[in-house]
């Protein structure tokens, strides 16, 4: 019995130690563009059935409750919690946050598409939309050498004013994509997310219709984590992984005890 207990709180120590590495992962990205905190959710393991509700006790009788022995705890996964970010204006004219669901989308190396929340796009040397990597932004948008006053609407349309034109030419519109489960998209690191079978395909459609964002311009999302939140979580996950730890300990003194009086 003294080894099945030190094997529950090892586990605990595992699920506690996981938990803490989310929380660190979302403090240290407190600062990143488009950032969503991430939350870790626990299930039990296997429990073991010694006897089971309603079997026989007696002839006549029947257990009301029976005995189940849980076997610990692992973290079942974690989930992408997609709050609104605070709006901040950087008055760059390339800069774009999503007011509202939805994600950019962008050209990957070796042709696959990502998905970000992160809109501090330039331009490149060829006029096209860019992500910092220097990815492409899509549908591409390509602005003109010379081009001014560069304007894009809350629906995505992009226009500028181009050398030797009085009036604004529209240059293109950007589309934004939406997935009947955005939790389950996969992180790719460097703001990037990746369509998978439980997000279900991308469906682009005009930013402010269907559900969608609206398209701020000459603003950044900032990440959604509250520090004060992330803190709580911090010091209850400590306090968890000193019980457990504490659980070891008082399950080896019970051991030496039998060992040397039994």
């Amino acid at each position: 019995m003294g080894s099945a207990a030190m094997h529950i709180a090892r586990t605990g120590l595992d699920a506690q130690d996981m938990r803490m590495r989310v929380i660190s992962n979302n403090l240290a990205n407190v600062n990143t563009t488009g950032y969503k905190r991430d939350r870790a959710a626990f299930e039990t393991l296997a429990y073991q059935t010694v006897t089971a509700p309603g079997a026989p006790s007696t002839s006549e009788t029947k257990y009301a409750t029976g005995l189940n022995l849980g076997t610990g705890v692992r973290i079942q996964g974690t989930a992408r919690i997609d709050t609104q970010g605070s709006m901040q204006t950087t008055g760059n004219s390339l800069d774009m946050a999503l007011d509202g669901d939805g994600y950019f989308q962008v050209q990957m190396p070796g042709g696959t598409l990502g998905y970000t929340r992160a809109g501090n796009f330039s331009r490149s040397p060829e006029g096209l939309l860019i992500t910092s990597e220097g990815y492409q932004v899509m549908p591409g948008v390509t602005i003109p050498e010379g081009a001014s006053a560069i304007t894009v609407g809350t629906d995505g349309t992009v226009s500028a004013t181009v050398p030797g034109q009085a009036e604004a030419q529209n240059l293109g519109q950007l589309q934004i994509a939406s997935f009947p489960n955005p939790e389950g998209l996969l992180a790719k690191g460097d703001n990037y997310l990746a369509e998978t079978a439980a997000s279900g395909a991308a469906n682009l459609g005009i930013a402010g219709q269907d559900g969608r964002g609206s398209i701020r311009q000459g603003m950044l999302e900032a990440s959604n984590v509250n520090v004060v939140e992330e803190l709580v979580d911090m010091i209850e996950t400590q306090r968890a992984y000193e019980v457990n730890s504490k659980m070891i300990s008082a399950t080896d003194d019970m051991l030496k005890y039998v060992n040397q009086n039994l």
